[in-house]
C-alpha cells in the first residue's frame, strides 16, 4: 500500500510540474520584437547571478560580449568575470535556422542549444557541462530571455540536474548600441 501512495504522489508531481511550463508562443506579437542576430551585434556587457534552489545567492558575475552576425552565424564571445576573481570564456555559434528557430553551440554544451522566439520573448533549451568546484556537473538550462523597450534584455534560466532544479540564473543585457541609441535620445 506504501508503494501504491507513493506511486500516485509522485505522477501528482509529475503532473503539477507540467502546469507551470510557459510556451514562447504565448508571447508572439509583444513587442520590441526580439531578434538575437540583431541585439547581440556588437558589444553587450551582462551583470547575472547565480541562486541555489532555496533563493541564497552563490555567485556574481559581469560577462563582456562581442557579437558578429555573417548573414548566417551569430558568434558570441562571453568574457565572464566572476565576484571572487574567476574568470570564463564561451564562445556560442548560432545559426538561424528559420524565421523563428535557433540552434547554438559552445565548448560546454552536449549537443546542441535548441531556441525559439516569439514577440520580445525567446526560449533556449540544453544541456550543459558546468564546473563546480574541482568536478564538473551535467545539467539541463531551460532559459528565456525578454527584450525590454528600454532595450535592456532579462534573462532567467531555470537549471537542473537529474530532473531536479538546483537553480536559477538571472541576468540583464544592454548593448552597447542600444545604451548609446537610449542616451542620445535623451539629450
Amino acid at each position: 500500500m506504501k508503494m501504491r501512495k507513493l506511486l500516485v504522489l509522485a505522477a501528482a508531481v509529475v503532473m503539477l510540474a507540467g502546469c507551470g511550463t510557459m510556451n514562447v508562443k504565448d508571447f508572439a506579437g509583444r513587442t520590441p520584437e526580439l531578434r538575437l542576430e540583431e541585439y547581440f551585434a556588437g558589444q553587450t556587457r551582462a551583470w547575472g547571478l547565480f541562486e541555489d534552489r532555496f533563493g541564497t545567492v552563490r555567485r556574481e558575475f559581469t560577462v563582456d560580449i562581442t557579437g558578429t552576425w555573417d548573414g548566417k552565424e551569430l558568434v558570441l564571445e562571453e568574457d565572464f568575470l566572476y565576484s571572487d576573481g574567476e574568470t570564463e570564456r564561451r564562445v556560442w555559434r548560432i545559426e538561424k535556422t528559420g524565421p523563428d528557430t535557433y540552434r547554438g553551440t559552445a565548448g560546454d554544451v552536449v549537443g546542441e542549444a535548441l531556441g525559439e522566439v516569439a514577440g520580445n520573448a525567446l526560449n533556449w533549451r540544453y544541456t550543459m557541462d558546468l564546473k563546480v568546484g574541482d568536478g564538473t556537473w551535467r545539467v539541463r538550462f531551460d532559459d528565456w530571455m525578454f527584450l525590454q523597450p528600454d532595450g535592456t534584455l532579462i534573462n532567467r534560466a531555470y537549471v537542473s540536474r537529474w530532473g531536479i532544479e538546483i537553480g536559477s540564473l538571472t541576468i540583464a543585457f544592454r548593448s552597447q548600441d542600444v545604451g548609446q541609441s537610449a542616451a542620445a535620445g535623451t539629450q
